[in-house]
């Protein structure tokens, strides 16, 4: 059987992660927290997650000329994933993002890009061959605008679908032509909110907000309510798809196994209901372990997942 393809275009970053009791307030200092550093970026991560899910994956994107843009590369790498397309930056730091994670698993991040902000349309046109190519084509926010608006082109170009996670939260006015671009899209409930000004807070709204998605360009939309499973709006399918209750470590990266099982199910050719279904999955399984990509989890471990969950 032909293994799907999958490229992605965006970040990778090194996760600095602090494990805290609680999570500080604004001013605060909270001791007693263990460290840990991890591969990050939600391009990388999703690539990552695409690969040990069974896709054959390509990552296009920028990494400093230092110790974590080779330790980048190296960890793609081992993972199976082309990095051909992956540029080193002489002279600019690879992207470093510090995280803080409470004890239900819930996050704060800061991001400081680096590397990932040098990302422009020429990279996007020397790796088009490798978009081409693709089943599915992703793409994020944590990278300039202008790759992710010239990516998405050749993928519309060569009848290339596209799978558009708008993370960071965008403003408004910012993700309109790529919307317009995007075969799926799949905020989260705040990143929703902020691109269409509804407040979602479950599934009624996110049923609102995914409709307005689809008058602003999209031709499908996913949002994500992390405990509450995700929404779908599309002309195939329209309702909730229910979450998978495991017990939460860490959230860091959930989003973005959601986003690679997304990727890799509708790249096979499954229907959305059921692509959507597997990507709960991939999302609920990375919570269990600490760190973004050493949480991805494996296609056996969503496999045993919904087949267990089915039995009861």
């Amino acid at each position: 059987m032909k293994r799907a393809k999958v490229a992605v275009v965006g970040s990778s970053n090194v996760d600095m992660v602090v494990q805290l009791g609680r999570l500080p307030r604004p001013g605060e200092t909270v001791a007693g927290g263990r460290f840990f550093e991890a591969g990050g970026g939600k391009g990388a991560n999703q690539a990552i997650a695409a690969a040990r899910l069974g896709a054959e994956v390509s990552f296009v994107g920028c990494v400093g000329d230092d110790d974590f843009g080779r330790r980048s590369i190296a960890g793609l790498n081992a993972e199976g994933i082309d990095t051909s397309a992956c540029r080193i930056v002489h002279g600019q730091a690879t992207g470093v993002a510090l995280i803080y994670v409470g004890p239900d698993g819930e996050n704060m991040i800061a991001l400081a890009p680096g590397a990932n902000e040098a990302l422009t349309a020429q990279d996007i046109h020397e790796a088009s061959e490798l978009i081409s190519t693709a089943d599915v084509l992703v793409v994020q926010l944590e990278v300039p605008p202008a790759a992710v608006m010239a990516s998405m082109e050749v993928a519309r170009r060569s009848g290339v679908p596209t799978l558009l996670n708008p993370a960071p939260a965008p403003e408004k006015s910012a993700v309109h032509e790529l919307l317009r671009l995007a075969d799926f899209v799949n905020p989260n409930a705040t990143e929703a909110q902020r691109i269409t000004g509804i407040e979602v807070d479950g599934p009624e709204s996110a049923r609102a907000a995914g409709e307005k998605l689809l008058s602003m360009g999209a031709r499908n939309a996913i949002i994500t309510l992390g405990s509450q499973g995700a929404h779908v709006v599309s002309d195939s399918f329209t309702g909730p798809i229910t979450a998978y209750e495991l017990r939460a470590v860490d959230a860091t990266g959930a989003g973005d196994a959601f986003t690679g099982g997304l990727a890799v199910d509708l790249a096979a050719g499954r229907e959305l209901a059921e692509s959507c279904k597997f990507a709960c999955a991939a999302g609920a399984l990375a919570t269990t372990k600490a760190g973004a990509q050493p949480s991805m989890p494996r296609l056996y471990e969503v496999a045993d997942l919904i087949a267990r969950s089915e039995k009861e």
